[in-house]
């Protein structure tokens, strides 16, 4: 999956497949996890977010499945 870089103290990458709704994040400590069953309209809003490591604790983490890569 390509990921694209993002400006956050906490997230280096976001990656996303709209067809399988999968979500990829690299983080800066080296950690990569997959959410799946992710909604893109989560994900656009997620792009747009001003702080991606507070939008990822407050709207992704506890959310949805996800699993450490």
């Amino acid at each position: 999956m390509n990921r694209i870089p993002v400006t956050s103290s906490d997230i280096a990458e976001i990656g996303y497949d709209a067809d399988s709704m999968t979500l990829e994040i690299a983080f800066h400590t080296g950690g990569v996890y997959q959410c799946f069953d992710f909604p893109e309209t989560v994900h656009q809003e997620f792009m747009r977010a001003e702080s991606k490591g507070k939008f990822f604790h407050a709207n992704i983490k506890n959310h949805y499945r996800c699993a450490k890569l």
